[in-house]
């Protein structure tokens, strides 16, 4: 059972790469890896500031017990001229707190202008590769955005492309109904021309057929007119010879019009 899984796993994960890789627009990564380090050199310049606000604000403090610590010692030099020692004496331990308070500062400042120091050089650096990656973005966007059109290009000359292969099946389509139509057309053409399918409506005949029909009937008609005198004339041989007669003479009619005898045929 954990086999199966583990195929199914690795068919999922596999699928999944191959529909990001699909999916995954190199421009739009270039743009997303540059706008993170856009970000980071952001933070880096803001630590560099507040380090900055620190140590200045260690400055602030440092002049202002330098200045309390100044004005005791001159208070102590005034005591002890006026014959205050013990006055004097408190100015200067006062004053020797504050050199220590100075001193533990100055410490601190050091630190922080090390800091300060390092952070400026870190943000230079890392401007100077942001800087760098961008120009590189650029050159790397720009390349493939050309290779893609260029490709796109080819394949559209080639017909190897999605939209010009859809194109080409449709013209084939359309050629494949096309030649379906006309040779439908042209089978029902040769049958109606053999006589293989009549017309049910009885409207459509050829030249032939029409000729043939108004040739048949009109001989029908002759013969039938030839027979009825033949009775009125009142004798059987007189019939025969007339309808004999009629026949010759329609015979010999045809012949003048150029037309051929099909009855004989």
């Amino acid at each position: 059972m954990s086999g199966v899984m583990k195929r199914m796993g690795m068919i999922f994960r596999a699928k999944a790469n191959k529909a990001l890789d699909r999916a995954e627009d190199p421009r739009e990564t270039l743009d997303y890896s540059y706008q993170k380090q856009l970000e980071l050199l952001q933070k880096v310049r803001r630590g560099v500031a507040d380090v900055a606000t620190s140590r200045k604000r260690l400055e602030l403090q440092l002049n202002q017990l330098q200045g309390q610590s100044s004005k005791l010692e001159d208070q102590g030099r005034k005591a002890l001229a006026l014959g205050r020692e013990d006055l004097a004496r408190e100015a200067l331990s006062r004053r020797a707190a504050l050199q220590q308070q100075v001193s533990d500062l100055e410490t601190q400042h050091q630190t922080l202008q090390g800091e300060e120091e390092k952070l400026t050089l870190a943000a230079q650096r890392l401007q100077a590769k942001v800087d760098a990656f961008r120009t590189k973005k650029e050159t790397i966007k720009a390349t493939y955005t050309a290779a893609q059109a260029q490709t796109r290009i080819g394949e559209a000359f080639s017909g190897i492309s999605e939209e010009m292969g859809d194109v080409g099946l449709a013209i084939q389509r359309a050629e494949d109904k096309t030649a379906q139509l006309q040779a439908r057309a042209g089978a029902i053409d040769e049958l109606l021309a053999s006589g293989a399918l009549d017309d049910s409506s009885g409207m459509a005949k050829d030249d032939i057929a029409a000729e043939l029909d108004r040739i048949s009937g009109g001989t029908d008609v002759e013969l039938e007119l030839q027979r009825m005198k033949a009775e009125l004339a009142g004798g059987t041989g007189a019939s025969q010879q007339a309808i004999e007669g009629g026949a010759n003479a329609q015979d010999a009619q045809r012949q003048q019009q150029g037309r051929p005898n099909f009855d004989k045929q």
